[in-house]
């Protein structure tokens, strides 16, 4: 009897469920339909603001962050949308509910990477870089490749790619290298002690103003300075400027150029350019060196 009754109950309580699901098709039939024309919208309207952002505002690395948190927005209020269509409106409060209770556990439990998102968020509106610059933040150097919730993307030029917290970049110092197009280059040329050390910053400061890409105005001026005497020469430490986002390889090649047109210049105007002079000491009864001298053929 017992056995019979709970079979009984049994069914009609899965009667009831079944007919209540039946009844409910028609709605979940809608909040899938909201869902997936939702997740379509939300996707054009991302778009959408990705390209008017683009037309007003160059910076990449801020409309990528933005708009993947706008997606994120709208596929949430999509969801919930959907789940309150569909008669599971108990369900969205328990979500919501649950995502307030999980922010106060998970915050402890992961602190860092509420940290890097919010970091992220300030970096979008208020970043000392832009995509494809050169920067230097803690002991990594490279070029900015990507921004996202968590982390800032850099390649380093032996082709490494760092993932960087964005908690850390809020925290660290950050040298920028190419932030307005101008970088300062510097070598040395050593001359003999007999020349004229004028002379030879006029020659030098005509070659540079003559090699193509080097730049020079009234705030990047280049410029000559007796830097060192050295054991066989007079250094000269030699400053010009170029313009160029390209730090590594076109500044690079620009000041090859320099230090070749600089080297041809002054042997040119027959400017000596020595090499170390190697001194020879004789000890005790030593009186002679000697010296076999070899033609080659």
């Amino acid at each position: 009897m017992d056995l019979s009754s709970s079979v009984e109950g049994l069914k009609k309580s899965f009667l009831e469920n079944w007919n209540g699901f039946i009844q409910r098709v028609p709605d979940i039939i809608t909040a899938i339909f909201i869902v997936v024309v939702g997740f379509i919208i939300a996707d054009f309207l991302t778009k959408t603001f990705r390209k008017t952002v683009s037309r007003k505002v160059d910076d990449p690395l801020m409309i990528n962050f933005l708009s993947k948190v706008i997606k994120l927005i709208l596929i949430s209020v999509v969801v919930m949308f959907a789940l309150k269509v569909a008669g599971l409106g108990g369900v969205a409060t328990a979500i919501f509910t649950a995502a307030g209770a999980s922010a106060i556990i998970f915050g402890f439990a992961f602190k860092d990477i509420g940290e890097n998102f919010i970091s992220g968020v300030i970096l979008s509106f208020n970043r000392p870089f832009k995509i494809h610059d050169t920067v230097s933040i803690g002991e990594v150097f490279g070029k900015v490749k990507a921004m996202e919730f968590r982390y800032t993307k850099l390649k380093t030029f032996d082709g490494r790619d760092v993932y960087i917290p964005n908690s850390d970049i809020i925290t660290s110092a950050v040298y920028n290298y190419t932030e307005d197009g101008f970088f300062r280059l510097d070598f040395l040329v050593g001359i003999a002690y007999e020349e004229n050390i004028r002379d030879v910053e006029k020659v030098i400061l005509e070659t540079l103003r003559a090699t193509p890409g080097v730049y020079e105005d009234d705030l990047h001026e280049a410029f000559v300075t007796a830097d060192e005497l050295a054991v066989s020469t007079v250094n000269l430490r030699v400053y010009f400027w170029v313009e160029t986002t390209e730090y590594r390889k076109e500044a690079l090649m620009i000041k090859s150029d320099v230090v070749a047109n600089v080297k041809t210049a002054i042997i040119a105007n027959e400017m000596n350019m020595p090499a170390d002079i190697t001194e020879i000491k004789l000890y005790g009864s030593q009186t002679e060196i000697p010296v076999l001298l070899k033609k080659e053929k």
